[in-house]
């Protein structure tokens, strides 16, 4: 891969200063060694590396201009970050592999799927019955599209993904190898000592320009569907129980999990980790930190943390009743003190 300074910025914004013949050959941190890189700015203790980087172009906000062009070439653009990710979406569109459109001879796609235009069915993938998949979709070797499933159109499934049977899928999503769509819910009553099987009878309903990370499993809903709406970003390992509710734009990161028919707000963020129970609702605009527990809905936008050592559960409850007092305790405390000492 190689490029031009002139080729980025007529392509993607932004002021350039230096020369547009300038080649790039790649992409890298401010530290980079790499020969012919473009790098960026966008946290400010970083700053001092754009005396050092040794990155042929930095991408840079206004306020750091004079810095960047005083050591060489420079984009400046309001958000650097934003302009990077920009950045790597151009690029990944000129060297990331992509295979022809057409079915692989090996894959096996029922006579009554319906394929859009352009479609590609790697090696060894199932489509089964009345499934349908969109223009432009790329499906894995080894993928399994269930029965009646719907694909929406420039969705990419890596390898091994399962979409189970009557669930859909929006347009321009993004599911990494191992996702599993639409496999039964954690459902099951108590029988004199035993366990019998609740049926899971929903589906999964996802939006557009949802991305999935490797071996994230949605389940299907119990009656109703399990739904995660347009955007939502979900790392490697999330798992999303049965009738969850995932508001658009919302972002999980990697072994977070979400137990049934919880219902999380538009535009949240749940750090690695992060526990969230059933039957819980979360508001718009809530940021769990990481290791976090929720364990009871949340209706103010903000951030929330909070880790408790575990306990015999009748300690654990008492403990946890004078843990929330604390700050009134302490007033009293103070309270009197200064009446003693009066």
């Amino acid at each position: 891969m190689s490029t031009t300074l002139g080729q980025l910025v007529d392509a993607l914004g932004g002021e350039l200063y230096g020369d547009r013949e300038t080649p790039i050959q790649n992409i890298g941190p401010l530290d980079t060694d790499r020969v012919a890189a473009i790098s960026f700015l966008s946290n400010p203790k970083y700053r001092s590396q754009l005396l050092t980087t040794q990155a042929t172009c930095v991408i840079v906000s206004p306020a750091a201009k004079d810095e960047a062009v005083a050591r060489g070439a420079a984009i400046v653009t309001d958000d650097p970050y934003l302009y990077f990710a920009r950045l790597t979406q151009w690029w990944a569109q000129r060297v990331r592999p992509r295979p022809a459109a057409g079915v692989h001879p090996s894959a096996v796609v029922d006579p009554s799927a319906v394929l859009g235009l352009g479609v590609t069915i790697g090696p060894l993938a199932v489509i089964e019955a009345g499934a349908v998949i969109g223009d432009d979709v790329i499906i894995g070797p080894h993928c399994v599209v269930g029965e009646r499933a719907r694909v929406g159109a420039q969705t990419r499934l890596a390898a091994h993904v399962t979409l189970g049977f009557d669930c859909v899928v929006g347009q321009r999503c993004i599911f990494h190898s191992g996702v599993v769509i639409g496999a039964d819910g954690f459902g099951f009553a108590p029988n004199k000592g035993t366990w019998e099987k609740i049926e899971q009878l929903g589906a999964v309903r996802i939006g557009d320009d949802v991305e999935l990370g490797a071996n994230t499993c949605v389940d299907r809903g119990a009656i109703e569907d399990t739904v995660i709406e347009k955007g939502v970003k979900l790392d490697n390992l999330v798992q999303i129980a049965h009738n969850v509710h995932i508001g658009e734009h919302s972002a999980m990161a990697g072994c977070v999990g979400v137990a049934g028919s919880a219902h999380i707000g538009a535009h949240c963020t749940v750090g690695g980790a992060g526990m969230i129970l059933g039957h819980l609702s979360l508001a718009d605009n809530v940021h769990v930190s990481s290791g976090t527990l929720i364990s009871r809905s949340i209706n103010k936008p903000g951030v929330y943390s909070g880790v408790f050592p575990f306990d015999e559960n009748a300690s654990w409850e008492k403990n946890a009743a004078t843990l929330r007092q604390l700050h009134a305790l302490r007033d009293r405390i103070r309270t009197l003190e200064k009446q003693i000492k009066s």
